[in-house]
């Protein structure tokens, strides 16, 4: 990574502080009117000028931050973020807030670009942090305890992903540069957040299709940032206690030997798993341990980026219409076990056949005990089928 300098070149230009990452992307700093950050990311090939516009919209005020309360039931926290009520609902293209902004739409973005990131508007973690009084340790082992009415402010940050400048899409439809400069943000972001105080986990993700609850079609994704370790990290956690701390690598070896394998790279193998809850499940591991994004290296990103987005292709090619997906990049937490939590992406969806979806009823939804329909082995080998006809890149 180095650093480049600041540039405010012309009248209503933004002061930015420009970066230069691997694989030849910029990194573009800057910050919106009402002080949330924004980056541009641009393509090693990008067309794009090297002045960005400043935000000229006028300041409004943010929520301020929502209130965490914690279920002494099971001891998980629930953020109460009531802001976002008013985010935007499935808003017309002309009206797209994730677009370049125009005289007409007054967007969050005030330029065009390749890939942006900027500081939720309405987040359910932030937008303040907490204060560095304590260890991440002991702010851990206080999380951990379970009370009767307790509250705590939901310090963290949320931030949005735009993958492109398109007002419909995925990262699946990405060009493969473009696929690599997301890559790459993910990374940086992950090193920025995983910085910040009170932050105990970094989580990038990406919804698609209105079935999983979507509500602006713009190729997007999101990365949130806890100030506390989740509810499926723990698990995960309590595992590792009982296995071992070779629990991934003897995961890895085990699908690696099985038929549910879909794709076995130089770096990473993905596969169907062995215990697949949802009707389309796909797990990616690298061969190598790293606990997060800012741990690969540049090799293990390019074929990350690859390997990815032809999973989503493949996903694609199963049905005649799109199938809607979460894709969830778990990373170890920030300041625990990062020598035996490896870097995961789990993809699922509810889709089970063309036109049905899983829904959660009495045993997923009330007790977390789900029902598979459909064999892990018979899914792997379609997914196999769909991704033969997807050219690798």
């Amino acid at each position: 990574m180095t650093q480049i300098g600041s540039s405010d070149d012309a009248t209503g230009s933004a002061e930015l502080t420009v970066t230069a990452l691997g694989a030849g992307v910029l990194k573009r700093a800057t910050h919106m009117a009402d002080g949330r950050e924004l980056i541009y990311y641009d393509d090693p090939d990008t067309t794009l000028p090297p002045e960005r516009k400043a935000d000229t919209r006028q300041n409004e005020s943010r929520p301020p931050v929502a209130q965490m309360r914690q279920d002494a039931l099971t001891g998980e926290w629930v953020s109460i973020a009531a802001a976002r009520q008013k985010r935007a609902f499935l808003p017309p293209k002309e009206l797209d807030p994730l677009a370049p902004a125009s005289p007409t739409n007054p967007s969050e973005v005030p330029s065009r670009y390749d890939v942006v990131v900027f500081e939720n508007k309405s987040p359910s973690f932030g937008p303040d942090i907490a204060a560095p009084t304590t260890s991440p340790s002991a702010a851990l082992a206080d999380l951990r305890s379970i009370g009767q009415g307790r509250t705590l402010p939901s310090f963290g940050r949320c931030e949005v992903v735009c993958f492109s400048p398109n007002t419909e899409g995925s990262f699946a439809s990405q060009s493969p540069t473009r696929a690599r400069t997301i890559v790459e943000a993910w990374a940086d972001r992950t090193t920025a957040l995983s910085a910040i105080p009170g932050v105990q986990q970094v989580f990038p993700f990406e919804n698609r299709g209105q079935e999983i609850g979507v509500t602006l079609h713009h190729p997007h994704g999101q990365i949130y940032s806890y100030p506390y370790i989740t509810p499926r990290t723990e698990a995960l956690l309590r595992s590792i206690d009982s296995y071992g701390p070779n629990l991934f690598a003897d995961i890895l070896a085990r699908e690696q030997a099985s038929e549910r394998v879909l794709i076995r790279g130089e770096h990473f193998t993905a596969f169907v798993p062995f215990a697949a809850r949802w009707p389309i499940e796909i797990h990616m591991l690298p061969h190598r341990h790293v606990a997060d994004f800012a741990e690969t290296t540049s090799d293990e990103r390019d074929e990350l980026a690859q390997i990815y987005r032809r999973l989503l292709l493949g996903i694609d090619a199963l049905y005649e219409t799109p199938t809607p997906y979460i894709s969830a990049w778990h990373q170890a937490p920030v300041h625990t076990a990062r020598d035996t939590v490896r870097l995961m992406l789990q993809i699922t969806s509810p889709r089970r056949a063309a036109d049905r979806l899983k829904y959660l009823a009495g045993s997923e939804a009330a007790m977390g005990a789900f029902i598979g329909d459909i064999p892990p082995e018979a899914q792997a080998e379609s997914l196999r089928a769909a991704l033969a006809t997807v050219a690798a890149d």
